[in-house]
């Protein structure tokens, strides 16, 4: 079982140590011996996903990474996720919504970059953007923010019930911890492609973005699409939290290779033969 517990409605953000390391005693060494170890079950968990598909399984599984800037949601990605297959893997990162996107409900384009059966799907932000920062930065009206969450609990339910097993994480950094990787990208020129004045606008917006994800986390998890909420000022803790929570997921699914509709001995006189 993970060492995290899902959101309830008795969560509190506020108490959660962003340098925590709830789960593990051995430190950094022992994560990420922990995260080699694991990393082979979790490739052959998501190759039985992906060949079931092959033979009809409908099911998939969608990781939703969640957090402020330089919380590490890149290196969950090349850590966690880049240990299995890439084929049975469909990435996306939401950015700002497009002329055409705009057109459309906020769900709309969410829709199009959804996981295939087979697939692992990876969310790098994501729909609740439209809840986070419209809701700080008073993009849509209260009303229509408020509407969204029941919207949002409607739509994950639909996948939910389809085959999709959702893993929802925020990884949780300190604004101090924050600061400081901001300023690791300013020192190394190799990393300043990577900053963005930006940031520093939105840092000062810090409480309300806490805010907005307190509000958010308790009216948008559930039994089905719970939500984790993951200490980051340790990458290696937050890598190793992750790859925890995607494996108890994949587990679940239990995935099996599938039967095929030949005789294998067979097959193996007659490629001897042939």
């Amino acid at each position: 079982m993970s060492a995290l517990s899902p959101v309830d409605a008795e969560f509190d953000l506020s108490t959660v140590g962003t340098s925590s390391t709830p789960g593990i005693t051995g430190g950094k060494k022992e994560a990420a011996k922990d995260l080699d170890d694991r990393n082979d079950e979790l490739a052959d968990l998501q190759e039985r996903l992906y060949a079931e598909s092959k033979f009809g399984g409908e099911r998939s599984v969608l990781l939703v990474l969640q957090a402020m800037d330089t919380a590490g949601k890149g290196g969950i990605i090349r850590h966690v996720v880049g240990g299995v297959d890439p084929q049975g893997v469909k990435l996306h990162a939401f950015k700002a919504p497009t002329d055409e996107e705009k057109k459309h409900d906020f769900l709309w384009r969410v829709r199009q970059k959804l996981p295939a059966s087979g697939q692992i799907g990876v969310f790098d932000r994501s729909h609740y953007e439209d809840v986070l920062i419209h809701r700080v930065r008073g993009f849509s009206k209260p009303e229509e923010i408020e509407q969204r969450y029941g919207l949002i609990a409607e739509f994950e339910q639909e996948l939910v019930e389809a085959g999709t097993s959702i893993i929802k994480v925020m990884l949780h950094i300190s604004s101090d911890e924050q600061r400081a990787r901001l300023g690791k990208r300013l020192e190394r020129p190799e990393k300043n492609w990577k900053f963005n004045p930006g940031d520093i606008d939105e840092r000062t917006l810090w409480p309300a973005y806490m805010e907005a994800y307190q509000i958010a986390l308790i009216r948008t998890s559930t039994t089905d699409a719970p939500w984790y909420v993951v200490p980051a000022d340790h990458k290696w803790y937050a890598r190793w939290a992750v790859q925890g929570l995607l494996l108890e997921a994949l587990r679940a699914l239990d995935p099996q290779w599938p039967a095929v509709d030949f005789d294998v001995e067979e097959q193996k006189r007659r490629l001897a033969a042939s």
